[in-house]
């Protein structure tokens, strides 16, 4: 669904890391996307994603309801986070393959932990060692820049969080129901009867409305 919105906005998507489950899915999927008003539109997906559906493996037609967990995090710059590397440890192993099965003979996969925060970040996707690292650097930035944001956020007054929400990950934002062909946003109260449209990446009938929310608050605010 957000590889179809970037490629309509003209923006381009590089995954970083996947972990697929072995049945058709995925545990966690981290990738990065690049062009102009990227943050600004897709900041508004942070949160909880719940799916209603009636799985092909389900004989009484029972709807199962699983979630999916969003974050957005703005690409950190070296300038905006300090990082002491003797808080840094690096691991280099072999990059996986869909099953499990290693796909290199060279170990170019990198994973880094900063010990103070336990913060992990991995890239596996590039075949050089010196370009995942990079790239999981550039992780590992963007999320200690968002932990700290969380932080300094927290410390504000919780009266200061909007109607649209606070973009707390815990928060369930939307609703994907399949027997319905419906699509709701429970922040603005938006529902879609088109459920195949939205998944082909037309969400600009949510973001617009929260976008435009967003604006009127920090307006309010100001």
């Amino acid at each position: 669904m957000y590889a179809r919105y970037a490629q309509a906005k003209g923006w381009g998507v590089d995954v970083i890391d996947s972990n697929p489950t072995g049945i058709g899915g995925f545990k966690e999927v981290v990738f990065e996307v690049k062009g102009r008003g990227a943050f600004s539109r897709l900041k508004h997906e942070s949160g909880g994603h719940r799916v209603q559906r009636v799985p092909t493996t389900e004989t009484q037609g029972r709807i199962h309801t699983s979630a999916a967990t969003v974050a957005v995090l703005p690409e950190a710059e070296e300038v905006d986070v300090e990082i002491d590397p003797s808080d840094l440890r690096i691991d280099i192993f072999h990059a996986s393959g869909h099953g499990g099965q290693n796909v290199q003979k060279v170990a170019t996969a990198v994973r880094i932990i900063h010990n103070p925060t336990g913060i992990v970040a991995v890239c596996q996707d590039e075949r050089s060692q010196l370009k995942n690292r990079q790239r999981a650097m550039a992780v590992l930035r963007a999320r200690l820049l968002d932990r700290e944001v969380s932080r300094q956020q927290e410390e504000m007054a919780a009266s200061r969080r909007s109607q649209v929400g606070s973009g707390d990950r815990s928060e369930k934002v939307r609703t994907y129901n399949f027997p319905q062909n419906r699509v709701t946003d429970h922040r603005i109260g938006v529902t879609s009867h088109n459920l195949e449209r939205i998944l082909l990446g037309e969400l600009d009938e949510f973001i617009d409305e929260l976008a435009a929310r967003e604006q009127a608050r920090l307006l309010q605010e100001a």
